[in-house]
């Protein structure tokens, strides 16, 4: 046998070691959030953040969209990771002044109109009640989280964070109707190739929600 056959030869079970290794695999939080009577919550968000990992922001320039549509924003509860740049495009054919007054970020977009876009970097956790001056039934809000792992629940109250590197997690929900006092679900362990569930209940105080506009005199093209 020559010599390039036995380095061959030796080099093969490396190889072969590497290909049969396990692949990273990750954890899943499954979530679902009702009221006390069981009626799923819509727009609750769910953060899970390491056990001892203090307020964590994006890497790079994330963005993400508040579309103004219909005299409406949308979606009504965006949550953001913390240095993440929210775009604010209108798609009314008329303007927009969107405000807040929010400790965590107080700013005001001056009117603009139809296709244009401002935006806004939030720089710090917190929610963030958005108004517009024009349309006083506008509202939604931006709640900025410090961890990048979360999401918010569908219509049925479900809700999924998946890609969760192994260890234990302080999870918390948030809705901007829910009572104080609310939203600690507690401390979870997650393993890298199981799904941890939680359920959680949140007694909904009655808050004024984002309308339907009733009539103006504005108009549609």
């Amino acid at each position: 046998m020559g010599m390039g056959s036995i380095n061959t030869w030796r080099v093969m079970p490396a190889v072969w070691a590497l290909i049969c290794a396990p692949l990273a695999y990750a954890g899943t939080i499954n979530a679902h959030v009702t009221t006390p009577d069981g009626t799923p919550v819509t727009a609750a968000v769910i953060t899970a953040t390491p056990v001892g990992q203090g307020p964590v922001a994006v890497k790079s320039s994330a963005k993400s969209l508040m579309v103004q549509e219909h005299k409406q924003f949308v979606p009504f509860v965006l949550p953001v990771q913390l240095g993440t740049t929210v775009e604010f495009p209108n798609r009314d054919p008329f303007r927009h002044q969107v405000y807040s007054f929010a400790p965590a970020k107080t700013f005001e977009l001056k009117l603009y109109g139809k296709s244009e876009v401002s935006t806004v970097t939030f720089d710090k956790e917190g929610v963030v009640p958005l108004g517009c001056n024009i349309h006083d039934n506008m509202l939604a809000y931006i709640y900025v989280v410090g961890t990048p792992h979360f999401s918010t629940t569908n219509e049925k109250g479900e809700s999924t964070i998946g890609q969760l590197p192994a260890g234990n997690y302080v999870v918390k929900v948030w809705h901007p109707n829910q009572k104080a006092g609310q939203g600690d679900a507690g401390t979870l362990a997650v393993t890298a190739t199981d799904t941890a569930t939680v359920s959680v209940q949140l007694d909904l105080k009655r808050t004024r929600t984002q309308t339907k506009p009733g009539a103006v005199d504005e108009t549609y093209n």
